[in-house]
């Protein structure tokens, strides 16, 4: 009992001591559990140590506090935080899992406004003590964070192990394919039976093409074969609604990634997996879709847990944009030419009668689509002025769509906007969405949070992982976790209490106000945060949307959410630009290089 008296007083002591830096409660409380009683000392000496991820301030709330304390300007920590913060989000934002090191030593200098050699210094007095690691991709030297480097390298090692040790390869698959064509009255193409038989006869497979190419009656070809050899088949996808697709079209039961490999967090709040090396999965095949969706270290932890032996076949679109955690496994994969890979290029005839499907293959061909047909599935519709285009993106949602097909503007519709900012980013069409669909009255709860309304009736997103918050499904079953791009419905605002409850498909999660950061408003989304999901209907700004982002891959995952119909509203100038802006997302990955090392 003393000890624990005295561990809260010295707790309170801490915090008062903080509190000169204005460090919040919430912040003080991580930063008495990794540092203790001397935790202030520590500050003094260093407080760019508040940057690390298990504490998860940021630096410029700690270049507030070294100011405060006349930390030098060319100070060690200083600059070792610097190089770990450009490291860090440029893998965050930009999605690179390494940067060139006169990139970083260049960008360390230049944000830091430092003089001279200090920030190669640094650089070179990281890497011999690995803070960072340095490594050779493609003959350049490149700087690592020494996660994303194990991710990579230890992924490249275990691909390179399954290489060299494939499972026995299958005889009579041909045959067996040639009896399942009959019984189904199936013809399967020549790149399709070409992948079929790759799955039995290699222990790797990509599996990759566009929409209406077959990828599905491929896969479902491939399972059905499994289950007839008597080998036990896992299904996977990077997000809930992945896997929920997965599901309905070969129906077998698919989980996502993290469930797969199930997924628990440690003291800090980081995931681990209870599937690992020491805890294999129970499988001889496993199918892995939407994989350019998946970043280096979700990878990595699918081949850790995969027994020498099992076959990985590894689904995914190479056009479609690269995933929003760091890295670039499916393009890296595929151009590093060590595995089996089969990409299917027809469009099936009942395919080919859909304009979405046709203009996506010319989109990523830089071809111009076609537009003026009015009796199909794909739309354009002309309008200039941000404020025209809006106004009708707002129409088609509230009122058009739905007297017209009979659509819900929240289950059926969503808006896809290239950027966050703007009139018609993101932020804007969602608070012009949430005016027009659910807007405030008398009788509706709602909670304002950091200059977003959440009421009662909202269509949300969550926007980041989180492995604690608790769900509950309608049958009384429970669990934990919910990810990054899952989309549901607030169905409840308990001012009292502070909580919000959402409902994503069958699941409801209550959210304590203090993590409303988790969720943002979702009647429009980016076209990022879109991957994985299909709708039945979706609309597409193509007005003032920023040079960087006018580039064809983007326009493409666009296009490729809608089921039934896309709809693009603005001018066709916007749309020739996008269709021939052919930079794909830059992105520094090590993991192709990597694979072609010599060991």
């Amino acid at each position: 009992m003393s000890e624990e008296i005295n561990k809260t007083l010295g707790m309170r002591e801490i915090m008062m001591e903080l509190g000169a830096y204005e460090i919040s409660v919430q912040e003080a409380v991580k930063i008495w559990k990794n540092f203790g009683s001397e935790a202030a000392e520590k500050i003094k000496e260093d407080p760019y140590i508040l940057c690390s991820e298990e504490v998860g301030i940021g630096f410029g709330k700690a270049e507030k506090i070294a100011a405060k304390l006349n930390i030098p300007a060319d100070a060690e920590c200083r600059i070792r935080a610097g190089v770990i913060y450009v490291l860090t989000a440029n893998a965050k934002n930009k999605g690179h899992t390494c940067l060139p090191k006169t990139s970083v030593i260049n960008i360390t200098g230049s944000f830091l406004q430092l003089d001279g050699d200090a920030a190669e210094n640094t650089v070179e007095a990281m890497i011999k003590d690995s803070s960072i690691i340095q490594h050779e991709v493609h003959g350049k030297e490149f700087l690592f964070l020494p996660l994303m480097f194990q991710s990579e390298n230890s992924a490249a090692q275990r691909l390179r192990v399954m290489l060299e040790t494939p499972p026995k390869s299958m005889t009579g698959i041909e045959d067996s394919l040639d009896r399942f064509e009959k019984s189904k009255n199936i013809k399967y193409a020549a790149l399709q039976k070409e992948a079929i038989v790759k799955a039995f006869s290699e222990g790797l497979l990509i599996l990759t093409g566009g929409p209406g190419t077959g990828k599905t009656t491929t896969l479902n070809a491939i399972i059905e074969l499994c289950k007839q050899k008597g080998l036990k088949v896992m299904l996977a996808a990077p997000t809930g609604r992945a896997a929920q697709r997965m599901s309905e079209l070969t129906g077998k039961t698919a989980k996502t990634i993290h469930r797969l490999l199930e997924v628990e967090w440690d003291k800090n709040d980081m995931p681990i997996f209870k599937r690992n090396e020491r805890n294999m999965l129970e499988c001889d095949v496993l199918i892995i879709d939407e994989l350019s969706m998946v970043d280096s270290t979700l990878f990595e932890g699918v081949l850790r847990a995969l027994p020498l032996g099992c076959r990985l076949v590894m689904v995914g679109d190479s056009d479609q944009l690269p995933s929003v955690g760091a890295g670039n496994v499916l393009d890296e994969l595929i151009r590093s030419n060590k595995i089996p890979c089969v990409k299917l290029t027809e469009i099936f005839r009942q395919s080919m009668q859909s304009l979405i499907v046709t203009n996506a293959h010319k989109i990523v061909n830089g071809k111009m689509p076609e537009i003026t047909k009015t009796n199909n599935d794909f739309f354009f519709m002309q309008s200039y002025g941000t404020e025209n285009v809006s106004s009708k993106i707002v129409e088609l949602c509230a009122e058009r769509l739905p007297k017209a097909y009979g659509y819900s503007p929240l289950d059926d519709i969503q808006v896809l906007c290239p950027t966050r900012k703007g009139e018609l980013g993101v932020t804007s069409m969602n608070a012009k969405l949430q005016a027009a669909l659910n807007p405030k009255t008398k009788l509706t709860s709602e909670v304002v949070f950091e200059n977003t309304i959440f009421r009662i009736g909202d269509k949300v997103m969550q926007i980041k992982n989180n492995y604690n918050l608790l769900w509950q499904k309608d049958d009384g079953t429970s669990g934990t976790g919910v990810f990054n791009g899952d989309i549901g419905i607030i169905t409840d605002v308990d001012t009292a209490s502070r909580i919000i409850t959402v409902k994503f498909d069958d699941r409801s999660v209550e959210y304590e106000f203090e993590i409303l950061n988790n969720l943002e408003l979702a009647y429009a989304v980016t076209v990022h945060k879109s991957q994985g999901n299909e709708f039945n209907a979706v609309i597409v700004p193509m007005y003032a949307v920023p040079e960087m982002l006018c580039y064809r891959n983007l326009l493409y995952t666009a296009v490729t959410r809608a089921k039934k119909i896309l709809i693009l509203v603005g001018d066709t100038l916007i749309l020739e630009r996008m269709v021939h802006g052919i930079n794909k997302t830059k992105r520094y990955s090590s993991l192709g290089s990597m694979l072609n090392e010599d060991v």
